[in-house]
């Protein structure tokens, strides 16, 4: 059991004689595995703190919720560094947590003891990413590594209480995607048609299987495959992993070797047949077979794209962006009743939800077809009934 004492009292050479000194309070206690268990202790202005302290600490030990203090003393600095040392990361991902943890989180709690970190403190990192003017869907993301190491530390037995708990976010504005960033078939033929000769197969290729931009500038011959269009990479500015700056790296939220597959129309078809054989195919970085490169040779990215297309969206007076192919596509599909499952599939979204929240309220009648569904499932009951309408199920029930 824990013991409270005042060390002036067990002084051998000037023992304090006064009843009530006003001297500090110590409690003694043993960590868990009896008296073979380190003995600890620590000191309090009163008596009464240092009761309290020793009993919450037997209290955890019969619980079996006993933590080391000592473990919570790391730095979040120091923290950091060994839990992202224990991560699986790709490429990217590595390079957007150091990012966070470089811009927001160490130079805001790095000297912090990971156990002296309160909910107030992992909010004043959000607040940083705020007043650094970021939006509130990227503070959302940026977050996610934060929330992983501090729950990795009370895993850890570390800490006990994630301070990361009850977390407060900005809002986030509607995902759904604005008619206006939409743009129309002729607008895509215009846009197809004022892009350079070897670059135009990509505007097909995001409005024609709606891929990503990243993903049209990794096309290659082995993606076309009969009447399907297999994507299973895409291309990156941020470093491939192998001391590349420029590479070719698995798709978002997909790992190696996985891919997904989507309509090919045959006129799609055609164009990228009369691209080979105007442009040819190129070999880079290990990769055969691929459709773009830029004109010095090397792998096309947004960077060396967007060039050409912002002098198309000048020259042509609009203002999209490459990606607003993509709401093509998903329009068109919608529009012409493919289910919401199909089109998330085929635009490699993590989830259905996702296209939902995006694309949901472009599904053409979906308020007439579900007021035509119920009348045509409670007309017959209905007419049934004389004297109009039943007042609740039973008497639907009786009609039926």
């Amino acid at each position: 059991m824990a013991t409270t004492f005042q060390k002036c009292k067990k002084d051998k050479a000037e023992p304090c004689t006064k009843g009530r000194c006003g001297h500090p309070w110590t409690v003694r206690y043993r960590e868990p595995g009896g008296r073979s268990g380190r003995q600890r202790e620590k000191t309090f202005p009163s008596k009464k703190q240092a009761e309290a302290h020793g009993n919450q600490m037997e209290a955890d030990k019969l619980q079996g919720v006993y933590l080391d203090p000592d473990r919570g003393k790391i730095t979040v600095a120091a923290w950091w560094d060994e839990w992202l040392s224990a991560q699986i990361l790709a490429p990217n991902t590595l390079r957007d947590y150091t990012g966070f943890a470089g811009n927001y989180l160490i130079p805001t709690l790095g000297r912090k003891t990971v156990a002296g970190v309160t909910p107030n403190d992992a909010q004043r990192v959000v607040k940083a990413m705020e007043e650094a003017g970021l939006m509130a869907s990227t503070i959302g993301t940026r977050v996610i590594p934060m929330k992983a190491m501090f729950k990795a530390a009370v895993d850890n037995d570390r800490i006990a209480k994630d301070p990361c708990r009850g977390l407060k976010l900005p809002r986030v504005s509607s995902k759904a995607v604005d008619l206006d960033e939409i743009p129309t078939l002729p607008e895509v033929v215009r846009i197809a048609a004022e892009m350079p000769a070897e670059y135009r197969l990509n505007v097909w290729l995001i409005s024609g299987v709606g891929v990503r931009p990243s993903e049209a500038f990794a096309a290659s011959e082995d993606c076309c495959r009969g009447d399907v269009y297999r994507v299973y990479r895409q291309t990156t500015e941020k470093g491939d992993g192998k001391g590349n700056r420029k590479g070719l790296v698995p798709l978002k939220h997909r790992a190696a070797g996985d891919y997904r597959e989507v309509p090919l129309a045959r006129w799609l078809a055609g164009e990228i047949t009369r691209h080979t054989a105007r442009h040819g195919v190129h070999a880079l970085l290990g990769a055969s077979g691929l459709f773009f490169v830029t004109k010095a040779g090397e792998l096309l990215t947004h960077e060396g794209f967007y060039y050409h297309w912002r002098q198309v969206m000048k020259k042509l007076g609009l203002k999209y962006k490459p990606h607003d192919l993509r709401h093509f596509f998903a329009s068109t599909m919608l529009a012409a009743g493919v289910s919401l499952l199909e089109v998330s599939r085929w635009l490699g979204h993590r989830s259905i939800r996702v296209t939902a929240d995006t694309y949901g309220h472009l599904v053409p009648d979906s308020w007439n077809r579900g007021r035509k569904a119920m009348e045509d499932a409670m007309r017959p009951q209905m007419k049934a009934i004389k004297g109009g309408a039943p007042n609740g199920p039973e008497e639907v029930a009786q009609a039926a």
